[in-house]
């Protein structure tokens, strides 16, 4: 367990409220955006309900005064892998969305990216070990 800085407790708070506002949107919203970003409605569905458990395993991160190092980790690369994911869906051909589909799929890799960035920052200013 570390102690976990202010500065990562921060970039986990940000990253779970725009999760939470995705979470809510593709899960409630999915034939909507589906239509808006010709996106099938059920990947935006079901990256929904993914986000909801992401948003309460990282708000609960970002409430915590010391976590695990691995499990912030864990995140952090997630985080990586989102962006690169969702880059990688965009250029395989497996899906056709429109231009406001495109541009809304390369913002939120973008924003992951930054989130996976932020983290890693925070976690190496986080380097101080706590008793278990």
């Amino acid at each position: 367990m570390i102690e976990a800085s202010t500065f990562l407790r921060r970039a986990l708070l940000a990253d779970a409220v725009f999760s939470g506002v995705a979470a809510l949107g593709f899960t409630f919203g999915a034939s909507t955006f589906a239509s808006l970003f010709n996106l099938p409605e059920a990947l935006l569905g079901e990256t929904g309900l993914f986000l909801i458990a992401y948003t309460v395993l990282v708000g609960w991160l970002a409430a915590r005064a010391s976590v695990s190092k691995a499990l912030v980790l864990l995140v952090v690369i997630g985080n990586a892998a989102w962006t690169v994911g969702s880059i990688a869906l965009l250029l395989s051909g497996a899906v056709s969305p429109n231009l406001m589909g495109e541009l809304m799929v390369v913002a939120q890799a973008i924003a992951t990216g930054v989130f996976a960035e932020l983290q890693y920052v925070g976690l190496r200013r986080s380097a101080s070990a706590v008793a278990a």
